[in-house]
């Protein structure tokens, strides 16, 4: 039984790392046109990187076995593209020669990731409720 509880941490612990990768993708999305007079001022795009986290138990005589997992977001790194350079000699933050560095954030990309995050967490859900209602299963089963 403890193995059940031990799958409500591992699902909880991937649903607030999707949050941390829902928050960065609307971070990207909010910041997609926001020009810079220069390359280095351009918002660039930004991305969680997780890591998986193992948890041993003693299984005794100084030996150790994996007990449960867990995701945890060890970084947001920034991407290295350059900022999309464009001619708009009228736009506010244009430089003197009339251009403007946009952000390297592709809509496509972010929205395609947006599903992907929206569905994992989606999936981390049913998990916790398909434990919820073995763990509820189990529970009647001793009183009856």
């Amino acid at each position: 039984m403890s193995n059940l509880f031990k799958a409500f941490d591992v699902s909880g612990s991937a649903m607030a790392a999707q949050s941390v990768r829902l928050n960065t993708i609307a971070s990207n999305m909010a910041n997609a046109q926001v020009g810079s007079p220069t390359a280095e001022g351009a918002y660039r795009s930004k991305q969680p990187v997780f890591q998986a986290v193992m948890e041993e138990v003693s299984a005794g005589a100084g030996s150790s076995q994996p007990s449960s997992a867990s995701v945890r977001v060890v970084d947001i790194v920034e991407s290295d593209a350059e900022p999309r350079l464009k001619y708009e000699p009228h736009h506010p933050q244009a430089n003197d020669e009339g251009y403007v560095y946009m952000p390297n954030v592709n809509m496509v990309d972010e929205m395609a990731n947006m599903i992907s995050a929206s569905r994992s967490y989606e999936n981390n859900v049913e998990v916790m409720n398909t434990t919820k209602q073995l763990l509820l299963r189990t529970l009647q089963m001793g009183q009856g």
